[in-house]
């Protein structure tokens, strides 16, 4: 039986599905492009997608933050009936609570994920332009976040898809310590052997800066829901899933930062 990866091309669906392989799981994305295609707007392609399937990593795109994401995912875990399934989730958002209700509703077997920032948002997401350009600007607050690898939430992920003893169980993974947006760009810039500054700036000043890049509205709005909510210090802690599922610490932050620039990504002035 296959497992299907939903959003198989995105920061952690990418990553689950190389560790499937590694484990010689047969597994393949689902998205609007593969075939059977999957996509969260068309319910049609839901039961070809999962026909063949005993489990499920579920990973909404764009974010459980965008409205209708809880039901969609609600839908989703009836319509897959007696499959594992594996949701990604986030820490604080209250989306994400509400998808979260929907999956334990359902009465298929569930393990949720909620998982802090991604260290990876400076290296595969939309902060990697700026570190490159060699400033990065943001309306955060001065308040820590325990920034996750990517790594680790598939680690998670993979585990609770593959072994027994992870259903009904919700596993909160961080890192392990606090960094405020501008100690990050620091630990980077020092990491990477560069300038890299940082400054903050008023949420109107941000919202203009997305507009003028012609950012669409709709992420607009989640960047400002994002840094006027959920990164208001709410999940200023750390938290233990990472140790509890696997065994072992999270990894952290400055080791993130290490491997990462020995990969010469943040090398440049412009965006490969």
């Amino acid at each position: 039986m296959t497992t299907l990866v939903v959003a198989g091309t995105g920061t952690t669906g990418r990553r689950v599905l190389a560790r499937l392989a590694a484990r010689g799981v047969p597994a393949r994305a689902g998205s609007r492009s593969t075939a059977p295609p999957f996509d969260w707007e068309d319910r049609r392609t839901w039961r070809r997608a999962l026909e063949g399937t005993s489990a499920v990593y579920v990973a909404y795109a764009p974010d459980l933050a965008y409205p209708g994401a809880a039901t969609a995912v609600g839908r989703l875990a009836r319509e897959a009936g007696a499959r594992r399934l594996v949701l990604l989730s986030r820490r604080g958002e209250d989306g994400a609570a509400e998808a979260e209700q929907a999956l334990r509703a359902s009465g298929a077997p569930w393990t949720i994920v909620r998982a802090s920032t991604f260290s990876q948002v400076f290296s595969e997401g939309h902060l990697l332009e700026p570190v490159l350009a060699g400033e990065v600007v943001l309306p955060a607050r001065p308040v820590g976040e325990p920034f996750v690898d990517a790594d680790d939430v598939a680690d998670v992920a993979v585990t609770a898809l593959t072994e027994d003893g992870h259903a009904g169980r919700t596993y909160e993974v961080t890192g392990p310590r606090l960094l405020t947006f501008a100690e990050a760009v620091e630990e980077i810039a020092e990491a990477a052997g560069r300038e890299i500054r940082y400054m903050r700036v008023s949420m109107e000043r941000y919202e203009a800066m997305l507009a003028a890049q012609r950012t669409p509205l709709a992420c607009i709005s989640l960047h400002k829901y994002l840094f006027a909510e959920v990164l208001d210090g709410r999940n200023a802690r750390p938290a233990y899933g990472v140790q509890h599922a696997l065994g072992r610490e999270p990894r952290d932050f400055a080791d993130y930062a290490r491997a990462t620039a020995a990969t010469g990504v943040w090398e440049g002035a412009t965006v490969p």
